[in-house]
């Protein structure tokens, strides 16, 4: 299990430097904000809400062995930073409602991960931790979502209010599956507002949070056959995002947020974890393809002197960044390592390495797609 160890390793040493501060209550105080600082405000709910968005089905796993010993410790100092993240009277009480609406983009990404492990992220909480996770994430109605990708972080605040058994409108979320079923583009693909964009966003944001509100309303007749439709259009979404990964891991740099690293594919990651990738992709294909990314990645050094990402692809790249990238917003990298919520028995980690598409490909193999 040489793979697992090394995804395992590479996940918890990005996420060290974030859960460690929070948990001793001094995040704001040591998150570097020299890079754009005039984003530092929302630094510190980015880093968090995106770090725990990769981590939770691992977090909300049951494993075994000195992973699983491993699994409580970290889900231990988690709790700590849900805590000091929503203690109005702490250092580290993070900012959901200031500012133009950022604090909106990664109050979702906390309120994914949440949905994605309810019961270690928010029912084992105490209830006081509860109220106030509740309170900070409803706040953030305040602010009226830009009609793109946007639409979903107010949809998934209502689905985790909805699941968490408090108050929710079904409004948001209206709106943002009317608005993207409406803006399919074909082969898998949607629009993120009414013209089209080359980039990752339909794997950062649109499929991931777009599947998992529809599965979370699929018992009603209304969301039953969207739910399915959806299912169809991101398996082909991450079937295309699999043919990106080239021979040697790396994959194409173009479009947005491009300083999110292997974050590109979160879709896939999901996929792999949710069990719907499609037949084409055999689970260890598909781990065997993220590994060569996640190791092509590590190439180039993207740790600083203290263990925070900086912004790049492959080492300190800033040139990369867009105006609205912080020091926090780099940690949805975390969301490639979704898969490891599957214990270590599953498919996708217990069958031999099998070749991505790419690599049988320019391997002059004659029947591959």
């Amino acid at each position: 299990m040489v793979t697992r160890e090394l995804w395992l390793k590479t996940m918890l040493k990005t996420a060290d430097p974030v859960l460690s501060a929070l948990s001793e209550k001094r995040l704001a105080a040591t998150i570097p904000v020299d890079f754009h600082p005039d984003r530092a405000m929302y630094a510190c709910l980015e880093a968090f809400g995106r770090t725990l968005c990769g981590m939770a089905p691992w977090l909300g796993a049951e494993l075994s062995g000195d992973e699983e010993v491993t699994r409580r410790e970290y889900l231990a100092t988690v709790r700590k930073c849900l805590a000091n993240a929503v203690d109005p009277e702490g250092e580290d009480l993070m900012n959901f409602t200031e500012g133009y609406g950022q604090s909106l983009v990664d109050a979702a990404f906390l309120a994914h991960a949440i949905v994605r492990a309810p019961k270690a992220l928010y029912f084992d909480l105490p209830e006081d931790t509860r109220k106030k996770l509740v309170g900070a994430l409803r706040s953030t109605r305040k602010f009226t979502p830009y009609s793109s990708n946007w639409l979903f972080f107010s949809a998934m605040i209502e689905i985790f209010l909805k699941i968490a058994g408090e108050d929710w409108d079904l409004a948001p979320v209206d709106r943002a599956l009317d608005a993207f079923m409406g803006w399919y583009v074909g082969d898998g693909l949607y629009s993120d507002g009414e013209l089209f964009h080359t980039d990752y966003y339909n794997s950062f944001v649109i499929h991931p949070m777009m599947t998992d509100i529809l599965r979370e309303l699929r018992s009603e007749d209304k969301y039953a056959q969207m739910y399915e439709t959806e299912l169809a259009r991101a398996k082909r979404c991450a079937e295309i995002l699999e043919r990106l990964i080239m021979p040697d891991g790396s994959y194409p740099i173009i479009g947005r947020s491009s300083t999110y690293r292997y974050g590109a594919f979160h879709l896939l990651a999901q996929a792999a974890l949710e069990g719907f990738l499609p037949d084409s992709l055999p689970p260890s294909q598909v781990r065997s393809a993220l590994t060569a990314v996640i190791k092509r990645v590590h190439q180039g050094e993207i740790y600083d002197k203290n263990g925070w990402l900086l912004p790049g692809v492959t080492g300190f790249q800033p040139g990369l960044a867009d105006f609205y990238i912080s020091t926090g917003s780099l940690y949805l990298c975390e969301t490639v390592f979704l898969p490891l919520g599957l214990p270590a028995g599953d498919r996708f980690w217990a069958e031999p390495d099998l070749p991505w598409t790419q690599k049988r490909v320019w391997a002059g193999e004659r029947d591959v797609l």
